[in-house]
């Protein structure tokens, strides 16, 4: 393919996958003990479909979702990795705001194991008003998940993981988003020949059942564990723990709070093929220089992309 031609091409794809549009926003990237940054929580998004991920230590979440101009009225799905006060007592606020949103349509739908179940039940039922647990009753459906149960939200499909924690029950997820993978990208096809498809055929190639689908793989908090190869390998983007540099190993000791680092995340990331990392769950004594850090440590074994993202930054996928 010409460099003329590969332009054309590249300009084309573009124009197929404008309404598809997927993105993440994360709301937080810190550790459990940040006070600067928030705890790690993201907004999982597509055109039509928004999913939070976790929600951070308390009412935080709060300011967080405001920041983002995403409001209570518009969450309807919510996955909650584990029971840690950093991922699920922003939880308990989101769900007693739902239950006090005044005009508030539909369900909140919230996934989670059997600890997380247990644990958020047990609080909202010891702090909640009944006023508000009757609101919960009539506005909150609760899924208690197994490892390897797939599921569907709105136009995503998922599929759970127990990422073998050592510490806490916790489930990771593998997201089959809409649009296609970017193995389905041929260079050995002109730029003539994809102008000769209309729209609508170019459109069909996009959601084709025989492309790969968009692959999102989220490890939680914790190292990798080999027994989930199967969910993460070959993944577009993978999300992953890197609780700080493995040059500062010896300050921040993430072996001994069963943590990874920059490093680690980008071996592994290279090891699994997987094409694009996001890093998250950090320590925040270093964020004047945490961004060009992180990647550059990641970037000694990864090829491919790699997002150290900020609170409150965007991801398009």
């Amino acid at each position: 393919m010409s460099v003329n031609e590969k332009t054309n091409y590249n300009e084309m794809m573009d124009k197929i996958m404008d309404k598809i549009t997927n993105q993440i926003t994360m709301l937080g990237t810190g550790n459990a003990t940040v006070s600067q940054i928030y705890n790690t929580c993201f907004v999982l998004q597509t055109s039509s479909t928004l999913m939070l991920v976790d929600a951070g230590g308390g009412n935080g979440i709060l300011s967080q979702l405001k920041k983002v101009n995403v409001q209570i009225s518009d969450i309807h799905h919510l996955f909650v990795t584990h029971a840690h006060t950093d991922h699920v007592l922003g939880v308990i606020w989101v769900i007693r705001m739902v239950a006090q949103c005044k005009g508030y349509e539909g369900l909140l739908h919230v996934y989670g194991n059997d600890k997380v179940m247990r644990v958020i039940k047990t609080i909202i039922d010891m702090i909640l008003a009944k006023k508000q647990l009757a609101k919960v009753a009539e506005r909150v459906v609760f899924h208690q998940l197994e490892d390897g149960d797939c599921f569907e939200v709105g136009d995503m499909k998922l599929e759970c993981f127990d990422i073998q924690s050592t510490k806490e029950k916790q489930f990771g997820f593998r997201a089959e988003l809409p649009g296609t993978s970017e193995d389905n990208v041929s260079e050995d096809k002109t730029a003539s020949d994809y102008a000769s498809e209309d729209k609508a055929a170019s459109d069909k190639a996009a959601s084709d059942n025989h492309a790969k689908p968009l692959v999102l793989a989220c490890l939680g908090d914790e190292p990798y564990n080999e027994q989930n190869r199967c969910y993460i390998e070959g993944a577009d983007w993978m999300m992953c723990e890197a609780f700080c540099l493995y040059a500062d190993r010896d300050t921040f000791k993430p072996y001994e709070k069963c943590h990874s680092t920059a490093l680690d995340a980008g071996k592994l990331a290279e090891e699994l093929g997987v094409k694009n990392l996001i890093l998250y769950h950090t320590e925040e004594k270093t964020l004047a220089t945490r961004k060009e850090n992180y990647t550059r440590e990641a970037a000694e074994n990864f090829k491919g992309r790699i997002f150290v993202p900020d609170d409150l930054e965007v991801i398009e996928l």
